[in-house]
């Protein structure tokens, strides 16, 4: 991973978290206009997404927005031109490429995610959120039909009760509410949300980086299905992990949990 890449006109930023880290940061610099998405920023999310997945350099992603707000959504000055014709365009679709994005994805939430941002957030795999941050989806505010997934994800984290509540009423959800509910992980003061998420993925990028990638992989594959089915898949990709394993890699497994065996555990 090289230096900052200036993509939309440096409107999505992408740099590494530290000189040398294996943990990107992508920001989305538009703070003016608390980072409303354009088309142009759109296609760039979605294109830093599908380069990060596939860099060996990256372990983790954090992202972030810059300023006020997390993303205030789709700028609905250009909304004709963003929602029409291109909604099953994978390619320029920013959820999209971080759902299939190999690397985990932890969002910094500082300020407003609404609607488009929302779906975003949702798809993170782990979320840090400021003290002041709120969740909002206004879809039926505006008359937009939400076709990022927030009408299905939400009600699968935090209850279909919770979550027709939420859509329909347009109401915020409040840190608090969201950590509460299983939709945040950390809530952190808003001046320690990107440093907490940073800190969350560096955490990640310490661990096994190839089992990393088929963990988060097979747990959210396995989300998709009924129980039974999801454990049949944790056994088929397991069988499959230490088929293809050599001699020489369970050796080094061996040494590695016996090198860490001998060290003072940690009391957490």
């Amino acid at each position: 991973m090289g230096a900052a890449s200036p993509d939309s006109g440096d409107l999505i930023v992408v740099e590494p978290a530290r000189p040398g880290s294996p943990v990107a940061v992508v920001t989305i610099n538009r703070p003016a206009a608390l980072n409303a998405l354009t088309k142009p920023m759109m296609i760039s999310l979605a294109a830093a997404f599908r380069r990060l997945g596939a860099d060996d350099a990256v372990a983790a992603v954090v992202l972030a927005g810059r300023g006020r707000a997390f993303c205030s959504g789709v700028d609905l000055t250009a909304a004709e031109d963003v929602f029409k014709g291109d909604v099953k365009d994978v390619a320029t679709d920013p959820v999209a490429q971080m759902e299939l994005c190999r690397k985990p994805i932890v969002g910094a939430i500082a300020g407003f995610a609404v609607t488009a941002g929302f779906e975003i957030a949702l798809a993170c795999d782990i979320l840090v959120a400021g003290r002041s941050a709120k969740f909002l989806d206004t879809h039926a505010t505006f008359g937009i039909f939400p076709s990022w997934g927030l009408s299905q994800k939400l009600s699968r984290i935090i209850g279909p009760n919770r979550a027709r509540e939420v859509s329909l009423t347009c109401m915020p959800v409040t840190a608090e509410m969201a950590e509460r509910w299983g939709l945040v992980n950390h809530i952190v003061d808003d001046t320690e949300v990107l440093s907490k998420a940073i800190e969350v993925a560096e955490s990640i990028a310490r661990n096994n980086r190839n089992l990393v990638v088929l963990y988060k992989s097979v747990i959210n594959d396995g989300f998709q299905l009924d129980l039974k089915h999801a454990q049949a898949l944790e056994k088929e990709r397991g069988h499959k992990y230490y088929s293809g394993m050599t001699k020489e890699q369970f050796t080094n497994m061996q040494k590695f949990i016996q090198g860490r065996s001998s060290k003072p555990q940690s009391k957490m």
